[in-house]
C-alpha cells in the first residue's frame, strides 16, 4: 500500500472511531433519564405549601444550626432547571429517573404538613430527611404509608407533635428511624401504636432514635426482635420500671441511651460491659 493510500486509510479509521465514540456519548446522554413530570410537580407543590425563610441561624437542642433554603432554588421548567434530579436536596435513580432521596434537613422550612401534602406522591422515596425545620406542630399524617420504600426516615427536631400514626409500622424496609426532640409544641407520642408494636413490625431497624417521644410504659421485652440494632436512643421517654435482661440479646448494639427515665434496675451484663451507654 502506497504512503498516500495508507495515510488516507488511517485517517478514515480514526474518523470512524471518533464518529462511533461521539454517537455513543450522544446516545448515552439522550438515554439518561430526566425526572418524571408528576414527581417534579409534586416537589414544586410541596415547596409552594410551605414558607421558606432566608438562610439564618436557628436554635435547637443541639445548639445553634445554620439553615440553608435548598428548595428556594427549585423552579418550574426554566431552561436547564426542568430536571428535578439536579435540584438541591433531590437525588434520582440513575436508571429510572424516579426521585429516591429527599434531603431537606436544615432547609429553613416552616408550615404544616397534612394528609393532602404532595410529599406523599413521591412513592419511590427511599430516603427522607426533614430534620431541623419548623412544621408548626403538625401531626405525622397517616399517608406516610404511601412511602413504603423508605429505608431512612428522619423527622427529628422539626416541630411535629401528637400521636405517631400506626401506618408508620407498615414501613417495613426502615433501617433508620429518628423522631426525636419534637416537643417544641406538644410532644410526639408513641402509645397507640406502642413501642412493643414497633418492635414487632419494624424488624429491619438498625438505628432507632426516639429521644423525648412520650412512651410512658415499661421497656417491652420484645425489643429483642430488633436484632440488627446498633443504636437505640430512648432518652426522656417516660419509661418506667426495670430494664429487661432480654436486652442482653441485642448483641449488635453499640450505643444505648436510656437517660432521663424512671428506671430502677441494674444493667444487664452485656450492656454494662460492651456499650457506649447513658443511663442517668
Amino acid at each position: 500500500m502506497g504512503g498516500l493510500s495508507f495515510t488516507v486509510f488511517m485517517q478514515f479509521v480514526f474518523s470512524l472511531i471518533f464518529f462511533n465514540f461521539t454517537v455513543a456519548n450522544f446516545n448515552s446522554s439522550m438515554l439518561w433519564p430526566l425526572c418524571h413530570g408528576d414527581e417534579r410537580s409534586a416537589l414544586l407543590q410541596f415547596k409552594e405549601s410551605l414558607i421558606i425563610s432566608e438562610s439564618k441561624e436557628i436554635d435547637t437542642l443541639y445548639g445553634p444550626i445554620f439553615c440553608h433554603p435548598k428548595a428556594a432554588s427549585w423552579k418550574p421548567e426554566e431552561g436547564n432547571n426542568i430536571d428535578c434530579c439536579s435540584w438541591d436536596g433531590v437525588q434520582c435513580n440513575e436508571n429510572t429517573g424516579h426521585v429516591i432521596k429527599l434531603d431537606l434537613s436544615s432547609s429553613c422550612l416552616q408550615g404544616s404538613i397534612n394528609s393532602s401534602s404532595s410529599l406523599f406522591k413521591l412513592v419511590h422515596l427511599e430516603w427522607l430527611d426533614l430534620a431541623f425545620n419548623d412544621f408548626d406542630g403538625s401531626e405525622i399524617p397517616p399517608e406516610i404509608i404511601n412511602l413504603s420504600s423508605l429505608s431512612y426516615l428522619n423527622l427529628s427536631s422539626a416541630a411535629f407533635s401528637g400521636q405517631i400514626p400506626s401506618e408508620i409500622l407498615e414501613l417495613s424496609k426502615l433501617a433508620y428511624l429518628d423522631l426525636s426532640h419534637n416537643s417544641y409544641y406538644d410532644p410526639v407520642e408513641l402509645r397507640k401504636p406502642s413501642l412493643g408494636n414497633l418492635a414487632d413490625k419494624l424488624t429491619n431497624l438498625k438505628e432507632l432514635v426516639l429521644g423525648d417521644v412520650t412512651i410512658s410504659s415499661p421497656i417491652p421485652h420484645n425489643l429483642t426482635y430488633l436484632s440488627s440494632l446498633t443504636t437505640l436512643s430512648l432518652s426522656g421517654c417516660d419509661l418506667r420500671g426495670k430494664i429487661p435482661s432480654s436486652l442482653d440479646n441485642l448483641t449488635k448494639l453499640i450505643h444505648l441511651d436510656l437517660s432521663s427515665n424512671q428506671l430502677s434496675s441494674q444493667l444487664p451484663a452485656f450492656i454494662a460491659k460492651n456499650l457506649n451507654f447513658h443511663f442517668a
